[in-house]
């Protein structure tokens, strides 16, 4: 026979463990499951700190690490919104940094007993008095424990029946999730290493993008060295620490790597001097450093003997012999010729400016590739630079998509020509081949092609990810995400694009957490406020209109207009949808026609949404790719118009 549970109660609030419910003044909360039980473990030890770890092993133990701090943070941010908590001034919920949490207001117990069999004499036998209620709070909190046994030896009997049906079926569980985490899980962690920004020594701003570009070149050039064995930190979180050096310790535990190059570089007349030291970050040992005086026009040749002294000091850390940390050095990594330095400057400044992600920076940017270009022909990486310009221009709504593919096509396809290992134009060609030409299956290929011949540039893990998202192909995809994260552990795109994955998929709780997880650092990432979908298809119409309206607070967000459309005709308020669609007057013709077609969806008339979405094929959207796994589109799956334009769009047959 199922035993009664007890009920707590703190504040105004009672949280009944028998229902697994939270009640305010009689009042019923709603209340996820997950936020529930980590509610429950804390009243249960008031007083007391609760580690993240206990919270791990005893609530999700077969959750991975990432997923658990992202679900375990947004639950904590539910409980203090039901509680009218607050992470500054806690009445209720105390966050211990590094530690966990803990329940500081005093809690009472009126555990329930459960009915005993009658037996011979049982008439005979006064009723118990029922127990007092015990308050929690601080160290009383093992009082309780103590109070617990006679309930728990009522139920002996229960419990011992149960033990070993719980035994059996938590192996059948383990065993099952065991299989399934060896099919999904990335594979093994190879050593990792982060080349951190090279200090610019000149004293003038103006050749940041010369120290930039150096980082950013040893990046790749330690990359290319031994990848099986040896990964990289990418670019944008190394980024991260320039002019904000953390302490090694701190930098290792963010980035996940065992060993830091750090150093600084000084141009001047001809010449530079660049100094390098590597350290192994467990217990900040220098294990090699130098410094090195060349001509400019030696720097890739400079790059290249750095890279693999830097190589063989890693191997021989890692006790292989002399010989086995030998490495050889691909055509791409050879010295530059007499003409050739101008084109490889002008190429760094244009990754400078492409690097900043935005309009200003990207039209910038192409005139630098176009310049190094013109200085040397033949040099393939201002091609794929270029070619990556123009695919970013065209998702970021500098130039339409049907005047920069041609363009960006152009560039890729050269580059290739001149350098058919070059990962990053192979890129290119998938993100065209995929977004412009819906052309699946080349797309596949050259991302592929892209990670064999660079196995540590993370874009080509992230943008391979979305591709077998958009495709339906989840569980290979949360995996390639996770490759990227690795190589890129600070990027919020990356962050950003895990939560659009958990969304197609479905997953709205974890999408929701991974989406805040971005937010909370950067409350203006655009990407991240996919949250909003997430929030409707879970029916929590009033914390997407929340989100609308926090995005407005943060500046010039023109375009969320017709997302708040979408959520009010969805929310059953269409009368005020219809009115906010119509003050937006002129300012439709501007917008994504997707952004319109979800709009009129939004408001249910369907006719209007076909009409802008065969103008979002004809103007080669990019997110029209994606209308096969985004939920947003299900109201239409049944209608033979959607089933067509899937067809054309090569993602049905």
């Amino acid at each position: 026979m199922a035993q009664p549970l007890p009920t707590y109660r703190f504040g105004p609030y009672e949280l009944r463990t028998q229902s697994r419910e939270l009640f305010k003044l009689g009042t019923k909360l709603r209340l996820r499951p997950q936020s529930y039980q980590v509610l429950q473990l804390l009243v249960e030890h008031a007083g007391d700190a609760v580690s993240r770890e206990e919270l791990h092993r005893a609530l999700w133990p077969q959750a991975a690490t990432l997923d658990f701090e992202l679900g375990l943070n947004t639950c904590i941010k539910e409980l203090r919104g039901l509680l009218s908590d607050s992470a500054t001034e806690p009445r209720y919920i105390q966050t211990l940094p590094k530690v966990g949490y803990r329940m500081i207001r005093a809690v009472s117990l009126e555990p329930v007993f459960p009915p005993e069999e009658p037996t011979v004499g049982a008439d005979d036998r006064s009723p118990e008095t029922p127990p007092r209620p015990v308050i929690l709070g601080g160290s009383q909190s093992r009082v309780v424990a103590w109070n617990m046994v006679a309930w728990k030896l009522v139920a002996w009997k229960w419990l011992a029946a149960t033990t070993v049906a719980l035994a059996f079926l938590a192996s059948l569980g383990y065993l099952q999730w065991s299989r399934s985490r060896r099919v999904a899980q990335a594979p093994p962690v190879r050593t990792i290493l982060a080349v951190l920004p090279f200090d610019n020594l000149t004293g003038d701003p103006s050749q940041d993008y010369f120290s930039d570009g150096l980082t950013e070149e040893m990046i790749t050039q330690l990359g290319r060295l031994d990848p099986q064995h040896l990964g990289l930190i990418a670019r944008t979180s190394a980024m991260h620490y320039k002019n904000d050096r953390q302490g090694l310790v701190d930098i290792s535990k963010e980035l996940g790597v065992q060993y830091v190059l750090q150093g600084s570089v000084r141009r001047d007349a001809g010449k530079v001097r660049i100094t390098a030291e590597l350290i192994q970050t467990k217990d900040q040992t220098h294990l090699w450093s130098q410094e090195y005086d060349r001509e400019l026009s030696s720097l890739l040749a400079l790059q290249s003997e750095i890279s693999q002294e830097i190589a063989r000091e890693i191997k021989i850390t890692l006790h292989q012999t002399e010989d086995s940390a030998h490495v050889s050095v691909g055509a791409s990594s050879t010295a530059l010729s007499p003409n050739a330095y101008q084109a490889y400057d002008l190429y760094l400044e244009g990754r400078y400016f492409w690097n900043k992600r935005t309009g200003e920076g990207l039209k910038r940017a192409v005139d630098y590739f176009q310049q190094s270009i013109d200085a040397d022909p033949t040099y393939a990486r201002s091609y794929a630079g270029l070619a990556d310009n123009y695919a970013m221009m065209s998702a970021y709504g500098v130039m339409p998509a049907n005047e920069a593919t041609p363009k960006a096509r152009a560039a890729a396809q050269r580059a290739i020509q001149l350098d058919n290992h070059l990962a990053e134009a192979h890129v290119s060609l998938a993100v065209i081949a995929q977004n412009y030409d819906w052309d699946w299956a080349t797309a596949e290929t050259e991302y592929r092609r892209a990670i064999e011949f660079d196995p540590n540039y993370a874009t080509a893990h992230h943008w391979y990810a979305e591709y077998l998202a958009l495709t339906g192909r989840f569980d290979e995809a949360l995996v390639e995400i996770e490759r990227a994260r690795q190589l890129d552990p600070l990027s919020l795109i990356i962050a950003a694009d895990r939560g659009t994955i958990l969304y197609f998929s479905r997953q709205y709780d974890l999408a929701i957490a991974q989406f805040h997880s971005v937010l909370e650092m950067e409350p203006a990432f655009p990407r991240a406020n996919m949250v909003i979908y997430a929030y409707v298809q879970q029916g929590e119409y009033s914390e997407a209109l929340a989100d609308i309206a926090q995005v407005r607070k943060l500046g010039d967000a023109s375009w969320i207009s017709l997302i708040d459309v979408y959520v009010l005709g969805r929310s059953g308020q269409r009368e005020e949808a219809q009115r906010e669609l119509d003050r937006l007057g002129k300012v439709n013709a501007q917008e994504s026609p997707l952004a319109i077609a979800i709009a009129y969806l939004g408001l249910g008339n369907n006719e209007q949404t076909f009409a802008w979405m065969e103008k979002a094929y004809a103007a080669h959207t990019t997110s029209l790719a994606a209308i096969k796994v985004d939920p947003t589109f299900d109201p239409l799956r049944g209608d033979p118009r959607f089933q067509n334009l899937l067809h054309r769009l090569g993602l049905q047959p």
